[in-house]
């Protein structure tokens, strides 16, 4: 069976109408997806089910760049699991390989210049804690190659319905809320930066032009370190590094 029949049958016949009824997605701005043509959807991270409300909830098929691990893991479950990401269409990452970053932003670039929709999370890793991690440049990288716009969205309560660590999925209600698109030549013009994805300044100012919408959207508190960085440091034991610890009310 063709890889796209496979995606409407999970959206709208195997998982979807579960998920609808379980999880009662609500959502605002969909009509910030642009219609046609390629888009870079940047989402914040909250949970796994994160990779299943987006193309749940937009219309047009969603793209993810997935790891590795999820097409390489042993036994039934991990075979089940290769199949159900591969029929779905998205795309393996090795995040150990020295060249991860690039073989990604190329993978998502060719996907991008062929009118799909890829989906990143720039924080690239679920945040530890419920707040917005600072993001990483590759999605502002495809964006100023392509010339394609930059989709925030914000999910809402995927967390509480999967906490981390978990599989098992509670009855809570979950939300997207989509902003307006960014257009990377139009803001790096603005900005009098170069539209060049070889410039750090320009990939940078414009990764944390939308981590200011993302944050905006989620109402979530920003800390400027990279989520990575802060789970090494707490399964090392170490705590939080200095300057990101959660506020305390």
């Amino acid at each position: 069976m063709h890889r796209k029949t496979w995606y409407w049958l999970f959206k709208n016949v195997l998982i979807g109408p579960f998920l609808r009824i379980w999880n009662r997605p609500k959502t605002a701005g969909l009509d910030n997806v642009p219609a046609t043509g390629g888009a870079i959807a940047v989402s914040n991270h909250l949970s796994v089910f994160d990779s299943f409300y987006l193309p749940l909830l937009v219309t047009r098929r969603i793209t993810f760049l997935a790891k590795k691990e999820y097409f390489t893991s042993p036994g039934l479950i991990g075979r089940f699991q290769a199949w159900f990401f591969t029929v779905l269409g998205q795309v393996p990452v090795d995040r150990n390989d020295p060249d991860a970053a690039q073989l990604a932003i190329e993978a998502a670039t060719r996907l991008v210049n062929d009118g799909e929709i890829v989906a990143i999370y720039p924080e690239g890793t679920r945040s530890p804690d419920g707040r917005l991690y600072k993001g990483k440049t590759g999605a502002a990288r495809v964006a100023i190659a392509t010339g394609a716009p930059l989709v925030p969205v914000a999910m809402f309560g995927t967390r509480k319905a999967n906490p981390v660590g978990s599989w098992i999925l509670r009855p809570v209600t979950v939300g997207m809320t989509i902003g307006e698109p960014i257009d990377p030549v139009q803001f790096l013009h603005g900005e009098g930066l170069p539209v060049d994805p070889d410039s750090y300044e320009s990939a940078r100012a414009l990764t944390d032009e939308c981590s200011r919408r993302l944050a905006a959207i989620s109402g979530q508190e920003f800390v400027d370190a990279y989520a990575a960085d802060v789970k090494k440091s707490l399964a090392a034991g170490n705590g939080y590094p200095p300057g990101t610890e959660p506020r305390h009310s």
